[in-house]
């Protein structure tokens, strides 16, 4: 429902992209700002794939947030829709975030983002994330290293794990979103479908559970959605990996592993859903599947 104008204010919405390298906090800064689990938190780099956006509500503001894969390097096709994704995020946003993990600094792969910005004449707001991780005395010369390098339009110091300086930087964000009426309702979170946040659901507890034997080896896909009578939601996803041998380790002994996975994604999406989930899990090859650009199009990520 569109907000009434209160004492001449009017309705604001647009879209935020939050740009940075694999791993800086962008998802948990994103989850932060909503209050609740929107995209997948891991402590693997390169966790979040498609572009997810966030709803944030900020008084008569609605701020699309646009979280964007980490830029890298690429090295597969899946890496080069990665990037392509993020960038496409930032060319389309009204705001950009450069958001910068203060542990790391200026380092290589800002660098970069930093030179692509300078080539695209982007105007993004500097957000040095993980504060409460370095010594005080080193942030403002940190800051004024990165304020040097490019003509940031603004800069906020922030922990989006413990919540400090998020505040501060939502309520800005909001006052810079352009007038007009909001896209979706109020008490909405994310622009994603629900079988797409059960998969991601399901690949976060892949990544915690097999990160060692496992690296960037799987993907998931729910294959069935069926609403029962009952309220309850019959879940049927597939879990592919590109050999053989990593299907054994998905399984695991007598099947041991697969699971204690269905359980700790089964319980999640009981939270995050409120209702009563049957999950039925299955393992699948598919070699060469982070190259194929037809997996990559159903995992909302575009050659």
């Amino acid at each position: 429902m569109q907000p009434e104008e209160e004492q001449g204010q009017e309705s604001r919405c647009g879209f935020v992209a939050i740009i940075g390298a694999p791993n800086a906090g962008k998802s948990t800064l994103v989850n932060k700002l909503v209050g609740a689990k929107i995209s997948i938190v891991s402590h693997k780099v390169q966790t979040t794939r498609a572009r997810i956006r966030a709803i944030y509500m900020n008084g008569l503001s609605q701020v699309i947030l646009v979280d964007t894969p980490g830029i890298f390097k690429p090295r597969r096709k899946l890496d080069e829709a990665m990037v392509g994704n993020a960038w496409g995020g930032a060319n389309d946003a009204d705001a950009v975030v450069l958001l910068v993990d203060a542990r790391r600094g200026m380092d290589e792969e800002v660098a970069a983002i930093v030179a692509n910005f300078k080539a695209q004449g982007i105007k993004a707001i500097l957000v040095i994330n993980k504060i409460d991780l370095i010594p005080a005395e080193r942030l403002l010369p940190l800051s004024q290293e990165l304020n040097e390098a490019y003509p940031f339009v603004e800069s906020f110091m922030v922990s989006a794990l413990t919540g400090s300086g998020v505040e501060k930087l939502g309520e800005r964000l909001a006052a810079l979103m352009p007038k007009g009426n909001w896209l979706y309702p109020e008490d909405q979170t994310a622009d994603v479908h629900l079988r797409f946040i059960a998969a991601e659901i399901t690949r976060e507890k892949i990544y915690e559970r097999l990160h060692e034997e496992l690296p960037y080896a799987s993907t998931v896909e729910t294959e069935t959605w069926e609403e029962r009578k009952d309220g309850s939601v019959k879940i049927q996803q597939a879990i592919f990996v590109a050999r053989e041998g990593q299907k054994a380790i998905v399984l695991g002994k007598g099947g041991q592993q697969i699971k204690l996975l269905g359980q700790l994604a089964r319980a999640e999406m009981e939270e995050s859903f409120g209702r009563k989930v049957h999950l039925f899990l299955f393992v699948k090859v598919r070699e060469n599947w982070a190259d194929d650009p037809e997996r990559l199009r159903m995992m909302g990520l575009e050659l």
